[in-house]
């Protein structure tokens, strides 16, 4: 199913750090609209500074020119950035198939300086095993307290989950240190960070939990369910708290303030889902900003922690922060379009959990381009009878689950932007390769 990275680009404009924050089309008709801060990059609509994206319908070839309009007889994305006299066009392909991004053009298609190494990539894990292995020992350790309550806080750090965000922040800070003319080997401080971005990560899954009244994580049952909801609130907390403890004693100030945004921006994005947005075009840069907040914002900023430790260029803060919130973004976006694909035994709790919390995601948004029927749904949070059901089928009738798909490529595209501003390194290629396993992941 896989097929070849877009062949060829243009050199990307200095200034579209990001190009891919936001994605919405309305049957083949632009849509400009003002996007908010997902992390640090900002556009807005309006005289002057205006965002228009258009959905264009036919397959074609794989490749993109700075040409300013759109092959035809391919689907494509039309950007167009329009800053006062000036206008920068951006066209780019999207396919309806699994994209695979180690594609020898990748480095051509980015336009980037540095070249990749030679060497075959090692999967992510193998690299980062040896500084994983004992990361759950070492966070059992700090949680060390009565019986219960010891209980309760070991209950997800039993060594099974996926680990996803330790890896990742293991990987960057041997990257970073390689980039920085330092050893590759990972500094206290560093892997520190690994543990309390896992502490931090279980602490919001009890606290999820709790809010959503979920009986099933990871395959069994969760803490809410066996303990109660005080015990698991509770225990949310402690692991929070641990987490801070463990921040402290790094001893760096900036690394303190980056995990304060993370805790700030978990509470806020817990906030923004319970909401909805009436206008549709709010609606999506709302779901936006929420999937930053609740998930990106900790991959990002643990990425940016562990970056300040090592080196105190903003330019490297830069690269490795982008690196982590377009990560981030893809990887939520991901898992939303697994709420409709992957079984319940996969994902380790239910499918459609996401519909049944009144929740509108990625593929329901796109899907209500085609189904009008959704908007209604989707503002009472689908809690009449059939409406769970109903938007189900209108998801797999549209083609919401591509568009996902599609855009979650995107925000892997200019992740490994990013992260090949770095020297080459086998940590950094690791990275570029944790991009593709993010989009193929079926769990």
């Amino acid at each position: 199913m896989a097929c070849p990275l877009l062949r060829q680009c243009s050199k990307w404009n200095a200034n579209c750090s990001s190009l891919f924050e936001t994605l919405w089309y309305s049957n083949g008709r632009s849509v400009s609209f003002s996007t908010s801060s997902l992390g640090r990059t900002s556009w807005s609509s309006g005289p002057g500074n205006e965002v228009s994206l258009r959905l264009l319908s036919a397959p074609g070839r794989e490749c993109c020119r700075n040409t300013g309009r759109s092959p035809p007889n391919r689907a494509a994305i039309a950007l167009r950035r329009r800053t006062g006299p000036n206008t920068f066009n951006f066209t780019t392909s999207l396919t309806r198939h699994k994209l695979r991004l180690l594609d020898p053009s990748l480095k051509s298609c980015f336009c980037i300086n540095s070249a990749h190494t030679d060497v075959k990539v090692q999967d992510p894990f193998t690299i980062a095993q040896e500084d994983l292995t004992n990361l759950y020992d070492d966070i059992r350790k700090e949680l060390f307290v009565t019986k219960e309550l010891k209980a309760l806080c070991h209950y997800y750090f039993d060594g099974k989950g996926k680990a996803i965000r330790p890896m990742i922040v293991v990987l960057m800070a041997r990257a970073l240190n390689s980039h920085s003319n330092r050893s590759g080997e990972l500094l206290p401080g560093q892997r520190a960070v690994a543990m309390i971005t896992e502490m931090i990560h279980t602490a919001s899954l009890v606290h999820d939990d709790v809010i959503d009244g979920s009986n099933r994580r990871r395959g069994k049952g969760t803490i809410n369910e066996l303990w109660g909801e005080k015990k698991a609130i509770l225990a949310g907390d402690f692991i929070l708290s641990v987490a801070s403890i463990t921040m402290a004693r790094i001893g760096n100030n900036t690394v303190v303030k980056v995990f304060s945004q993370v805790i700030e921006d978990l509470v806020r994005g817990e906030f923004m889902q319970l909401g909805s947005k009436e206008n549709e075009n709010e609606r999506f840069k709302h779901y936006l900003e929420k999937t930053f907040k609740k998930t990106a914002s900790l991959i990002a900023n643990s990425c940016k922690a562990v970056c300040v430790l090592v080196t105190s260029d903003p330019k490297v803060h830069e690269i490795a922060y982008q690196y982590g919130k377009n990560v981030g973004i893809a990887f939520q976006l991901v898992d939303d379009v697994l709420d409709f694909t992957s079984k319940a035994n996969h994902l380790g709790k239910p499918s459609a959990a996401d519909l049944k919390l009144g929740l509108a995601t990625g593929p329901v948004l796109f899907a209500c381009q085609q189904f009008p029927e959704l908007h209604s749904m989707i503002m009472r949070r689908f809690s009449s009878k059939g409406d769970v059901d109903q938007a189900w089928q209108y998801v797999f009738q549209s083609d919401g689950v591509e568009q996902t798909k599609n855009l979650a490529q995107h925000y892997c595209q200019e992740a490994i932007r990013q992260i090949s501003m770095l020297r080459p390194s086998a940590e950094r290629d690791a990275l570029i390769r944790l991009t593709e396993m993010v989009l193929t992941r079926d769990k």
